[in-house]
């Protein structure tokens, strides 16, 4: 609460600097908070600088909310906003209840307009703070699903727990509300898979259970780009679980796929000043890998031609170092640039049966698939 306050407190000198009229030059200072310096512009004129955690591929980048902007004088809307948050969260800190993105939002909808900005100025105000979002006592809304009867979450909340089960996907708790994970010793596997759709496909087939696997395991969703919950209970079974149990992700054979094994793997650009608590690198790729499919019996046919996005997505993660793109990822990425195509997980729903005539006595391919692959790893780390 100290550092919102004296961020708060260079604000409004700034205020006062603007519009009381200097009668000497404009002074530079450190402010109260000691991590940057503050500078006080000329009369007439305000100007806020805070971090910037959107623009990928600097470590340190600023932005700064100014107003008037080019003589507008109704363009003071982004310090409102932040300043609107700031006294939700200084709020929260003081009453001890926690707030989520959603709550804000909802809370001044004609001021925010869209989640994505509120989402924006919490995290670029942790980081400026140099805090946690945690810290401000502001949560993500959960929105991951975990399936597996394997697994028992201890809430923080009094004697609560949630108990899983292998047929369905239990909404994931915020991970301030996670007080301890019990894993059943005889767990041998963690599967991360990137869809919602692919997700319910699994349960429904109880494939936690499947009888051509080693051994029971668990399936998480972040359905889509992960959320902050499904990224911290991922980074806390690769935490706790044992070196010999793999934890392997399901994803498109595309850039985008690669990109969310990598915000699972190694962290998300915009959220890297709480990477060491979210980044599990125990994550694998498991697949989907457009190099194998022939392997699989996957018709070539049925992969998909890549878009302009795709394109440029591929070529601005092949110039990230190294130490975040492996060289598997980088000639995964190559090779779809190369023969541009690209193959979604549904390629397995589509693909043909090599047995038409007892086809209800084989798995579907994903299925199949799947327990080959999960089966080499287990394998492999034994």
């Amino acid at each position: 609460m100290e550092h919102l306050e004296g961020l708060a407190l260079d604000i409004l000198e700034q205020m006062v600097a603007a519009i009381i009229k200097p009668s000497g030059p404009a002074p530079y200072a450190t402010d109260a908070r000691g991590l940057s310096p503050v500078k006080y512009t000329r009369y007439g004129r305000l100007e806020v600088t805070i971090s910037d955690r959107s623009k990928e591929g600097l470590n340190e980048s600023q932005r700064i909310l100014r107003y008037p902007v080019g003589g507008n004088r109704t363009s003071s809307k982004h310090i409102a906003q932040l300043l609107r948050i700031m006294s939700y969260a200084h709020r929260a800190l003081e009453q001890g209840v926690p707030l989520t993105k959603r709550d804000i939002y909802y809370r001044d909808v004609i001021l925010f307009r869209s989640q994505k900005i509120v989402d924006r100025f919490i995290d670029d105000l942790a980081a400026t703070l140099q805090r946690d979002r945690t810290d401000l006592n502001i949560r993500a809304t959960s929105k991951g699903l975990i399936c597996g009867s394997c697994l028992v979450i201890r809430l923080m909340a009094g004697e609560e727990s949630l108990r899983l089960n292998d047929h369905e996907g239990t909404l994931i708790p915020a991970g301030e509300d996670v007080g301890q994970l019990e894993v059943e010793n005889r767990v041998a596997w963690v599967l991360v898979v990137e869809k919602e759709a692919i997700f319910q496909t699994l349960c429904q087939l109880n494939f936690t259970k499947h009888p051509s696997l080693p051994g029971p395991g668990l399936i998480v969703t972040g359905k889509g780009y992960p959320d902050v919950a499904t990224r911290r209970l991922v980074k806390m079974l690769s935490d706790k679980l044992p070196q010999r149990i793999p934890i392997v992700a399901l994803v498109d054979a595309d850039a985008y796929g690669l990109d969310i094994l990598s915000v699972f793997k190694y962290g998300s650009h915009s959220l890297r000043h709480e990477n060491e608590n979210l980044a599990a690198h125990r994550v694998e790729w498991l697949g989907i890998k457009t190099s194998e499919l022939s392997e699989f019996k996957i018709d070539p046919n049925l992969l998909i031609p890549i878009t302009k996005y795709d394109e440029r997505k591929a070529r601005k993660m092949l110039c990230r170092p190294p130490e975040n793109l492996p060289i598997e990822w980088r000639n995964a990425l190559m090779h779809i640039l190369k023969i541009r195509r690209k193959a979604e997980i549904e390629v397995f729903s589509n693909a043909r049966t090599t047995h038409p005539v007892t086809e209800h006595l084989h798995p579907p391919s994903l299925v199949h698939y799947l327990c080959k692959k999960i089966s080499r790893f287990i394998s492999g780390m034994s």
